[in-house]
């Protein structure tokens, strides 16, 4: 008897170990593949336009999500808490509000923004009888990043803020520490993990925003033209070489990017 147990066990550790095998070929072989074929074709960066547009592209990409990220955060936490901790009317309709853009299709939401923020907008013809347009603009990139990667930060710090033990915080209050203080000396660092995941998770999707940049913001090269975008160009121009470069250096740079992330948001002692 404890014999055919042993051997079921083992039967289905394999085949979960063989379905396990299959779904890391999936996912890594795109991005194993796309390395193999950009170190071929790296010869294309000797073309003074190609560099030029990598060097613009790339600045742009990083410029704008590093903006976005850092409204989202300082947007973003708040939000989280307030959805963690809420207790009144509405709360349950906020939260899908703030969901919503994660469902809504890349061109849905470019043409919301547009509605909103656009020369005609319900905002955009109050700015610009002030002189000051925002669509088709490096602020429309900002926008739609913050559109698009704010849900991904507010959900995963919501579910940090969430997991804390109330009686720590309330402990800090009567040992007579103010909320502001129990907020960010209790609250925040127990939190501190879950709010760098989803920092790094709205990075990602900022970077990698495509859909709504394109609607909202067009295709502006030095101005609008972020890495997905000029990816997107050379590709529909036939330059697939440039694409593969293009897409693996954007590659590097999000790995790069995530590595430090975690690594600064170890603790002390880990490192």
């Amino acid at each position: 008897m404890i014999l055919a147990r042993k051997r079921s066990h083992s039967q289905f550790a394999w085949i979960l170990a063989a379905i396990s095998l299959v779904g890391l070929v999936l996912l890594s072989l795109p991005t194993i593949a796309l390395v193999i074929r950009a170190s071929r074709a790296t010869d294309v960066l000797d073309d003074p336009r190609a560099r030029e547009t990598l060097r613009e592209a790339l600045t742009l990409s990083i410029s704008t999500s590093l903006v976005s990220l850092l409204a989202i955060v300082l947007a973003g936490t708040p939000i989280a808490w307030v959805l963690a901790r809420g207790r009144f009317p509405g709360v349950r309709l906020l939260d899908a509000l703030i969901d919503l853009p994660v469902i809504l299709p890349p061109a849905v939401a470019g043409i919301a923004l547009l509605t909103a923020f656009g020369r005609r907008g319900l905002l955009g013809e109050t700015f610009d009888r002030f002189g000051f347009s925002i669509g088709f603009t490096t602020a429309a990139v900002v926008i739609a990043q913050i559109f698009v990667s704010a849900p991904f930060f507010i959900r995963t710090a919501r579910a940090g803020f969430s997991r804390i033990d109330h009686s720590l915080e309330e402990a800090a209050a009567d040992l007579g520490a103010s909320p502001a203080r129990v907020f960010w000396r209790i609250t925040l660092p127990l939190s501190r993990a879950s709010l760098i995941a989803g920092a790094v998770l709205a990075w990602a999707r900022a970077l990698g925003e495509f859909g709504a940049t394109i609607m909202f913001a067009g295709n502006r090269e030095g101005v609008t033209q972020t890495m997905p975008l000029a990816i997107y160009e050379r590709f529909g121009a036939g330059d697939l070489s440039t694409a593969l470069v293009l897409s693996a250096i954007l590659l590097m740079a999000s790995i790069g990017f995530l590595i430090a992330v975690r690594w600064l948001g170890e603790p002390g002692s880990a490192r």
